[in-house]
């Protein structure tokens, strides 16, 4: 099998990202109500074998590279077997909370990972316990340098400022990373919050991002290609900054990427409202050519772009937890 996962607009999809779980250990406030959400059944998880085979046939199609998401990736048991599976089939990366990588992170290079993204939304222990409704930010640094050592790298670290909560850590996070070797995201906060209560006004801009920094900062811009964060040297390099204006700046024309969610559905935008059931194709025993053309079908299908300034916008049903990020 060669034929490519092209959509109807010309681009091809060639970046699948995997969801390992729904679950996470916590409980970000834009992402989640305290009390947790309702977790897929087990037996509606695919297997590591039944993510493997569907990975490959993805590999098979075109997909270079593969970022294994959640929930939290790092629950998920026996993790560093999976790993060393996948990084078989693709280029592979990972992102996480951090909790976990104190202990995971060299065994997941062994492995063959090659890349984390780490979500820290502030470094103030008393924000980052409001926003997390957890303690544990000190673990987070901790697995970061243990990413950074097991030489995982660069790490990257990803960020949600949100209007009147940490909007005013942009300068403090970027001179922390910095002075540690680890490259910054910011990423817009965008509506796919369980409780459906995005609201455009609380969302901190990319440009807003921008100004902040180059108050502060020479930014020069780096060519983007297909890549979701716009990125650009700090002061002549070689550190970098990335802002993901996925709301604001939307990449949608160069978008190269697809989503197989923990419980094996096939999404072609973080924003559809429509999948594509590989799970159950799979275990009623389809074969890799007929599992090649769902997934030529469901790219196919695939929107010119996410349409959030749509009027008639409808959030997914799923939050981002159970999409995958």
């Amino acid at each position: 099998m060669t034929a490519a996962l092209l959509d109807t607009f010309g681009r091809v999809a060639t970046d699948l990202r995997v969801s390992l779980t729904d679950k996470c250990n916590l409980r970000c406030t834009y992402c989640m109500p305290a009390e947790g959400l309702p977790w897929l059944p087990s037996a509606e998880l695919l297997t590591d074998d039944e993510i493997v085979r569907l990975v490959g046939v993805a590999v098979s199609l075109g997909v270079r590279t593969v970022r294994l998401t959640g929930g939290e990736p790092l629950i998920r048991p026996g993790l560093p077997g999976l790993v060393a599976r996948l990084a078989d089939l693709a280029e592979l990366s990972l992102t996480t909370n951090g909790l976990g990588l104190t202990r995971l992170a060299q065994p997941l290079a062994d492995a063959g990972l090659r890349r984390v993204n780490v979500s820290l939304d502030s470094l103030r222990a008393d924000r980052f316990l409001a926003l997390t409704r957890r303690d544990r930010l000190d673990e987070v640094i901790a697995g970061m340098a243990a990413a950074a050592a097991a030489g995982l790298t660069p790490v990257k670290v990803n960020t949600v400022l949100m209007r009147g909560v940490n909007d005013d850590e942009a300068g403090e996070l970027l001179e922390w990373c910095l002075e540690r070797g680890y490259e910054l995201r910011f990423i817009e906060q965008m509506p796919l919050d369980p409780q459906h209560a995005w609201d455009r006004s609380s969302m901190v801009t990319a440009d807003e991002v921008l100004e902040r920094l180059t108050a502060r900062h020479t930014l020069t811009p780096v060519e983007r290609g297909s890549a979701p964060a716009e990125v650009w040297l700090v002061d002549g390099g070689p550190a970098r900054v990335g802002v993901v204006g996925s709301v604001s700046r939307p990449f949608c024309g160069a978008c190269d990427r697809i989503r197989l969610t923990a419980d094996g559905q096939l999404r072609n935008c973080l924003f559809a409202r429509e999948e594509s059931d590989l799970r159950t194709a799979l275990r009623a025993g389809a074969t890799d050519a007929e599992l090649a053309v769902r997934m030529q079908a469901a790219v196919r299908a695939k929107k010119a772009g996410h349409g959030i300034d749509d009027p008639d916008f409808l959030q997914p049903d799923r939050p981002m937890s159970a999409i995958g990020g």
